[in-house]
């Protein structure tokens, strides 16, 4: 913040004697009447960062904020002698600082000589702006004001001054955080998360889908704020103990319940490790096209140029057989990703060898085959240009096979599957966040495939998921693969298949598990509690009893199926991070049954015990690999 506020003035309240402005000057767009203003709003990160943390919030509380931003205006702003322009939705005016009140947030302003204003509306005549300010005791909101430009460099720190204040009651101050409790300090748990979001969202590291959904959250949650005040206010006006204050009481309650679920998803999303962890759930749109209005098949065939040579060992290998039996329509495309467009159910997708540049997304919504004519190295798709996801699969029976898919500049995962079933064999996915993603119901079979350089997991794979690993590779990301919760008792328990990966290199665990609290553990740190705020807790604080009575070795064995348990004391380092992986995982499943039927039985119901070893979380794990990875082989993520 120019020079550190000018090198620590900001601490006696002095100026350096550095002539010259150290900022930029811009004349607003279509403003040319207007004199030139401070370009202040392209800051970056660190330097708001460093501002709010060291010389305005520090380590205040939530309802500490006023004070703390009046004291550090009194340091740094000129009190008198500047000029301004007021910006509204509606007009916008010259206007002159005369005082400051810093207590209040706000200047005290008069009209600049000669009058100048531009708005929409032409009534705005500088008798009717004086009026208006008259109405408002000549006191503007300071955040309203943006300073006019000045090379002497004296109003330097008044305009980045103005501006942090701007930006801080624009983009982090929320209405409700006056009231949140004051055990905690603002700045970390606040200030930090939400102006990271909106950086992250400047440089176009968060899907648009989801900044969508935080924006929509965020109305939702003022909006039932507002609705909150409005009625706790009414009950000021009720009758103790009459009908409509109990009505008012319990309206009021519920107000305050979804407030605090919306708040928490609020925070999910600010928060960078747990927007990660927990990540977007986007319902993908794609539309299925189905079978072709002829009822045909087509074979599309990318290549960039066709020579003979490979036109005859298409015809031989792949066209000769088929060609036999029966007519079938071929397709030439230069790209793959025009050759995708072009698909309808049942197609099949040939691309020859070479290195094929997309801007674009494959979105793949009906059954068909992406092959690549070769081997992987040999057949090349490399994404440029930033956006959301590379491949998008919602059909219900996707083949991809012998390709190697390069991303750049990627805010999603590679591999999205929505549901539906998709199969990827012989493959290379060289990822720049996330590797694939499997969602809720859909079914991902991976066989013989190299994944390496994921940012976060290699794979991630979501509650009521089936997701089948055969003989793959899987190195060099942040963490292996990555086992979203699934004890919530909306989610079912994923289907996984591990046989014969290797696993090794990350960063991380080989594989992870995110999991909550379990509320046992959490229970000495809430005595003072009372029961209604227990209950506006998250769900992931659901009581349960933790004492498994299931014994372990013969729970393992039951689920897998397929897993040799051998003696600790003679466990290789890849055998036992097969069984430290189906222990853990057997564990939370077990939880996952009481918490179940705990809750039944609160809610009256009774109902025969589930047989604990027929909810089969690992079809198979065997003869897995890890070696190298910097946590270990098996790790949990505790929110």
């Amino acid at each position: 913040m120019a020079d550190e506020l000018r090198a620590d003035s900001c601490h006696d309240g002095n100026y350096c004697d550095k002539p010259g402005t150290l900022l930029q000057s811009f004349v607003p767009e279509g403003k040319t009447l207007f004199p030139e203003v401070f370009q202040t709003s392209q800051l970056l990160f660190y330097e708001r960062f460093q501002v709010y943390q060291d010389y305005i919030l520090a380590d205040c509380k939530a309802s500490e904020v006023r004070e703390f931003t009046a004291e550090f205006l009194e340091k740094v702003l000129e009190p008198c002698g500047w000029r301004a322009v007021w910006h509204t939705n509606v007009f916008e005016v010259l206007v002159e600082v005369t005082d400051v009140d810093f207590s209040a947030l706000k200047a005290v302003v008069k009209l600049a000589e000669p009058y100048t204003c531009d708005s929409e509306v032409s009534t705005f005549t500088s008798e009717c702006m004086k009026e208006l300010l008259d109405l408002k005791e000549c006191r503007l909101p300071l955040q309203e004001l943006w300073v006019v430009f000045d090379d002497s460099g004296v109003f330097d720190q008044t305009a980045l001054a103005i501006e942090h204040v701007r930006f801080f009651y624009q983009n982090i101050w929320r209405s409700w955080d006056e009231e949140e409790e004051d055990d905690y300090d603002y700045f970390v748990r606040c200030v930090e998360p939400r102006l990271r979001l909106h950086y992250d969202i400047l440089e176009d590291r968060v899907p648009s889908g989801l900044i969508v959904d935080y924006h929509n959250l965020l109305s939702q949650c003022e909006e039932k704020y507002r609705e909150f005040l409005n009625l706790r206010s009414s009950l000021s006006t009720c009758k103790s103990d009459s009908e409509q204050e109990n009505i008012s009481m319990v309206e009021g309650l519920k107000l305050y319940s979804e407030i605090e679920q919306l708040k928490q998803k609020l925070k999910l999303i600010e928060n960078p490790l747990l927007r990660y962890v927990f990540g977007y759930q986007k319902n993908s749109s794609i539309q299925a096209k189905g079978t072709h209005p002829n009822g045909q098949k087509v074979t599309h065939v990318v290549s960039s140029s066709m020579k003979t040579g490979l036109l005859w060992s298409l015809l031989r290998d792949k066209f000769c057989e088929e060609s036999c039996k029966e007519e079938m329509e071929i397709q030439f495309h230069s790209d793959p990703l025009s050759a995708i467009n072009a698909c309808y159910e049942g197609d099949t997708v040939i691309v020859c060898p070479g290195h094929y540049v997309v801007h674009g997304t494959f979105s793949i919504a009906d059954s068909i085959e992406l092959e690549g004519y070769g081997l992987p190295d040999d057949i090349v798709i490399e994404k440029r240009g930033k956006g959301d996801t590379f491949v998008d699969c919602t059909g219900a029976d996707i083949k991809i096979s012998n390709i190697k898919f390069i991303q750049h500049d990627a805010i999603e995962g590679i591999l999205i599957i929505h549901h539906g079933k998709t199969t990827l064999e012989n493959c290379v996915l060289q990822c720049e966040t996330t590797g694939v993603t499997i969602r809720t119901s859909a079914e991902f079979l991976m066989k013989d495939s190299d994944l390496y350089g994921a940012k976060g997991a290699g794979i991630e794979i979501y509650p009521g998921s089936q997701c089948s690993l055969i003989d793959n590779v899987i190195h060099h990301c942040k963490e292996g693969i990555l086992i979203k919760d699934f004890l919530d008792e909306h989610y079912d328990i994923p289907r996984i298949s591990m046989v014969n990966n290797m696993i090794h290199n990350n960063e991380g665990y080989g594989v992870v598990l995110v999991k909550p609290i379990i509320f046992s553990d959490l229970q000495e740190n809430n005595q003072d509690e009372t029961e209604e705020n227990k209950a506006l807790k998250l769900k992931t604080s659901v009581e349960t009893d933790t004492t498994v009575k299931v014994d372990l070795e013969e729970l393992i064995q039951c689920t897998t199926g397929k897993v040799e348990l051998h003696a600790r004391a003679d466990l290789s380092e890849q055998a036992e991070g097969n069984y430290e992986i189906v222990n853990e995982i057997v564990i939370a499943s077990t939880q996952k049954g009481q918490m179940r039927k705990k809750r039944l039985s609160e809610l009256g119901i009774t109902q025969a015990d589930d047989n604990l070893m027929s909810q089969e979380m690992f079809v198979a794990i065997m003869g897995n690999q890890f070696k190298w990875n910097g946590k270990g082989s098996f790790g949990t993520f505790l929110f």
